[in-house]
């Protein structure tokens, strides 16, 4: 009897229930697009974020750079003379970026703290390289890409990266990135920035191998193939593979192994950057504190210490989508089912002596109630089908139209927090300050619908408890009133 007289009902009153279910509907797609977008947006953070420290990385561990002390430049030098005039000559100067080195024991220190899944370090390098002919007199090169030309005329002066002629010399000033990687543990790191496209990886024998894998931009620009060979401070690297980075900026434009980054720098047993994976994502603060507390001098820079570093229009569509989005979708939602509620009681009241008569007959208060509210929800649970149908056209429009959001790297965050870590461990500061574009989507999760689907029930349930109320209050004496 219930379900017969539910379908009949709902048959007759179509449009009142198309009305109840429309709102709803509005409701729960808003809700759908609003959660689409936002996931979309915090995954394209994740894509910016990767690019400076590598898939899976939670946190850094890094030691701030000194500053320079009273008289000194705070650039590394070196110098050199022409043997004869004419002689083609080049010099390469390696240094540490970014940050002091840490022991390489530091690794195994922050992988024994707890909350800490695996631990990895890395070596970042700059190298500076000066080629060219020279005549008579004495050449100075700082890390800059500036060289300074003492003695002889012509005086001097500072040029920048690239070709430099003048005092009878002419000569090329070169600077490329490094990056030491852990052959044995390349599932973490920078390099999972990157997605080998020819040739292969490194092979975890190939701990001290003079193998390197080059960036596609780096390689593309020095036009090197696979089978090459890349001279750093005189040592020759067979070019084994070409990466090329998921988004952004390559961590590096080449990529060595560790002990090969560690001897060509002269560091032994020294790291610059320990990348840190969590056992668990909701605890990163607290592991974070962990190792600030029993690793002392240290900096641990989180995924969200960098997240707050990014701006452009990526940040501020975020911003709206995490606060205005959710807000208009809360209130959306109110409107609807506040809506929802209040038709459901008017169509009670139009339905007097309807409930009036059924009571007269033997109905009891909570049969029909009942029957509203079953009604009520069947409501619901069309205006949630609606919804998600609606909700999921429009994730599906924003993801074919893939619009364009920038977002900037480090804007604004100053060098106190490129040392303090901003860059996550130094291959990153290559793209800090830069603008990447990403192509925004919007993925519907099952977590989504069954929310929407939940909303719909929900509407169904507050619409059925308002027409429900004012049909307990209904007495057969009102449908006599009614024909009369």
């Amino acid at each position: 009897m219930f379900f017969t007289y539910l379908r009949r009902e709902l048959r007759r009153r179509r449009k009142a229930a198309l009305v109840v279910a429309s709102g709803l509907a509005l409701g729960i797609a808003l809700v759908i697009v609003v959660n689409s977008v936002s996931s979309g947006m915090n995954q394209a953070q994740d894509k910016v974020l990767q690019s400076l420290y590598g898939l899976g990385t939670d946190m850094t561990v890094t030691k701030a750079a000194e500053a320079p002390k009273s008289g000194e430049t705070g650039r590394p030098r070196f110098e050199f003379g022409a043997k004869d005039d004419g002689e083609e000559q080049s010099s390469d100067r390696v240094m540490v970026q970014g940050f002091q080195t840490l022991a390489s024991s530091t690794v195994t220190k922050v992988a024994g703290q707890k909350g800490v899944a695996d631990s990895v370090g890395g070596l970042s390098l700059q190298v500076m390289k000066v080629s060219g002919e020279f005549k008579r007199g004495q050449f100075k090169q700082d890390q800059s890409g500036g060289a300074t030309r003492q003695g002889g005329p012509g005086g001097s002066g500072s040029e920048p990266q690239g070709r430099v002629e003048g005092g009878g010399a002419s000569f090329d000033v070169n600077s490329y990135s490094v990056y030491g990687t852990d052959v044995a543990k390349q599932g973490l790191g920078p390099l999972t920035s990157s997605k080998v496209t020819k040739g292969r990886t490194f092979k975890t024998s190939e701990t001290d191998a003079k193998v390197a894998v080059a960036d596609t931009s780096y390689a593309k620009e020095k036009k090197l193939a696979l089978g090459d060979t890349v001279k750093i401070k005189g040592v020759k690297y067979k070019v084994i593979g070409i990466a090329t980075p998921d988004s952004g900026d390559a961590a590096a434009n080449l990529y060595v192994p560790l002990k090969q980054a560690q001897t060509l720098a002269g560091a032994k047993d020294k790291i610059t950057t320990v990348y840190v994976k969590a056992t668990d994502s909701q605890q990163i603060s607290a592991v974070k504190a962990t190792i600030q507390k029993n690793i002392s001098g240290t900096t641990v820079t989180t995924s969200a210490d960098l997240a707050d570093t990014v701006s452009g229009s990526l940040s501020t569509a975020s911003d709206l989508a995490a606060n205005v989005g959710k807000w208009l979708s809360i209130a959306v939602l109110v409107a609807a089912f506040l809506v929802a509620g209040l038709l459901t009681s008017s169509a009670v009241s139009r339905r007097v002596r309807e409930f009036g008569t059924l009571k007269a007959l033997g109905w009891k208060s909570g049969r029909v109630t009942r029957q509203v509210v079953g009604e009520a929800v069947v409501n619901g649970l069309v205006g949630g089908v609606l919804g998600i149908a609606v909700g999921l056209a429009g994730a599906y429009a924003v993801t074919a139209i893939s619009p364009t959001l920038t977002a900037e790297l480090g804007s604004g965050a100053g060098s106190g927090a490129r040392a303090g870590g901003m860059a996550m461990g130094g291959p990153g500061s290559q793209a800090a300050g830069k603008t990447l574009d990403i192509a925004l989507s919007a993925p519907v999760s099952a977590t989504t619908i069954t929310l929407a689907v939940g909303l719909a029930v929900a509407g169904g349930l507050i619409a059925g408890a308002f027409g429900g109320w004012r049909a307990s209050r209904l007495r057969p004496a009102d449908a006599l009133r009614r024909v009369e």
